[in-house]
């Protein structure tokens, strides 16, 4: 027997008897994984995080802009149930902004405290002002509906973005429900045309 089988033939003995082989060990640091692909296998790459924290930032906004055009439409409607509803959505909106807010703390960032009209506008909302004067239980579940269209649309550009494994599954986790919200909405516009 040659000596590099004698070495082979007591590695491979070696590997048999502890279990196998022994991890590679990384020469670099995994500061920030992000996940490459469904199955969780992570890679180097992170995107930045003044990146993540801007994508948090405008769900965040739009989560802000959706409570307030829910509690609007629930002071505004005459309907006992839509008032539930909405007051339900907004109070929702408040609860998943907290816990973006507190992502955006984790990961050392200042939150974004300013929205504009112009951004409330382009996140749907801003029509629901006028509406509300006029007391249509079916003008304001259309306006709750598109806003909740730009919101099902900011989530969808959210996730398709590179978020962290935890942070991809909680955008993920409040987007269910955000796109629930404007089915419900959307059923509710349809069944009480005028």
């Amino acid at each position: 027997m040659f000596a590099a089988d004698a070495d082979f033939s007591r590695a491979h003995t070696a590997n048999e008897r502890f279990g196998g082989p022994a991890p590679l060990e990384h020469s670099f640091n995994l500061k920030n994984p992000t996940r490459a692909d469904r199955a969780g296998r992570d890679y180097i790459g992170m995107k930045e995080q003044k990146e993540t924290t801007s994508v948090l930032d405008d769900l965040i906004q739009t989560l802000k802009d959706g409570q307030e055009g829910f509690k609007q439409a629930s002071e505004a409607v005459r309907d006992p149930q839509l008032k539930s509803l909405f007051t339900e959505y907004s109070q929702q909106r408040s609860r998943f902004a907290t816990d973006l807010q507190s992502q955006v703390r984790n990961l050392g960032e200042k939150l974004e405290t300013n929205s504009s009209a112009a951004g409330a506008l382009h996140r749907g909302w801003i029509n629901l002002k006028s509406v509300v004067t006029g007391g249509d239980d079916h003008a304001i579940l259309a306006e709750c509906e598109r806003g909740e269209d730009s919101a099902v649309e900011e989530y969808k550009k959210a996730l398709d973005d590179d978020l962290s494994q935890p942070l991809y599954d909680l955008v993920s986790r409040q987007y269910t429900d955000i796109k629930a919200a404007h089915d419900r909405i959307r059923n509710l516009r349809d069944t009480r045309k005028t």
